[in-house]
């Protein structure tokens, strides 16, 4: 039996009028409007948004300090927690020994007890003056430093593991200085996505003004060595309360949310720690 083939009548065809849009038709219309209005937003977001012009030279030349050649060394000890007095009273005694030598192109920025963050963990971040060279010169003559040999290994035994990355300075933030205390200090580590430091760098230039008031500003450092796309920013306030209010305060100035905004995106990972100066830190 032939299939019954379903009609319309003309009265009904009257009523309806006009056969309505395909339903391609629709799906296309719709398209086109969703595509005219993301490329029109796209278009308004782009007069806001900063730019990264295209480089030919490495970040690490663009974004560190040209008038000098200081390399850093950040150190990260984790210690025994029933060795950890006997590991400070150790690292004073010898440490400042090494930052007043003359002959080693060396210094100490800062010594530190993780308070909250990592427990049981010293840190410790060091100043060459001269670059690459002085380091390799400080690593040659501390190989013949029978002291610094005895230390190294009594401190082996008193370490569960350890660390360390070279870094440079960023140019537009503060070169670390000796401080009178006291300070606790946050060490702010961002791991950033691979590609993005000269973002990353670029919106801080703009946004470092923000944080200066208090003077809470104390260096910022990204690695060169070690675990690549690492960001230290490290901060000093008075105390936890203190830095609760430096920090909100911040938000009420125009142009500090457009920064954290605009670097958010840029980070895989983000790590705060608070962190007690030893006796010898020159930052106290």
């Amino acid at each position: 039996m032939a299939p019954r083939l379903c009609s319309i009548s003309a009265a009904a065809r009257r009523v309806l009028g006009n056969p309505g849009p395909r339903a391609g038709d629709v799906a296309a219309a719709a398209a086109t409007r969703f595509y005219s209005k993301d490329n029109e937003g796209s278009w308004f977001r782009s007069l806001f948004v900063h730019k990264v012009d295209p480089r030919k030279d490495a970040h690490s030349t663009l974004l560190s300090k040209k008038e000098t050649s200081n390399l850093y060394k950040i150190q990260f000890h984790n210690v025994k927690p029933e060795c950890l007095d006997a590991y400070n009273s150790l690292t004073e005694a010898v440490l400042p020994k090494l930052h007043l030598d003359e002959d080693y192109p060396c210094s100490l920025v800062g010594n530190w007890n993780t308070w909250y963050g990592e427990q049981d963990q010293a840190v410790h971040l060091w100043r060459f003056s001269g670059g690459y060279p002085a380091l390799m010169d400080c690593m040659n003559k501390l190989k013949n430093n029978k002291e610094y040999l005895e230390f190294r290994k009594e401190r082996s035994c008193m370490l569960l593991s350890r660390r360390n990355q070279l870094l440079l300075e960023f140019s537009f933030w503060n070169e670390p200085q000796p401080r009178a205390g006291p300070n606790i200090y946050e060490l702010r580590t961002y791991k950033l996505k691979p590609g993005t430091m000269i973002e990353w760098g670029n919106n801080w230039a703009r946004a470092i003004k923000y944080r200066q008031e208090n003077q809470e500003a104390v260096g910022g450092f990204f690695s060169q060595i070690g675990e690549l796309y690492v960001v230290h920013h490290l901060w000093a306030y008075k105390d936890l309360q203190s830095r609760e209010e430096t920090r909100n305060a911040a938000w009420r100035k125009r142009g500090w949310d457009e920064n954290v905004y605009y670097t958010v995106p840029l980070v895989r990972h983000m790590e705060s720690r608070i962190m007690i100066p030893l006796k010898i830190s020159p930052l106290q």
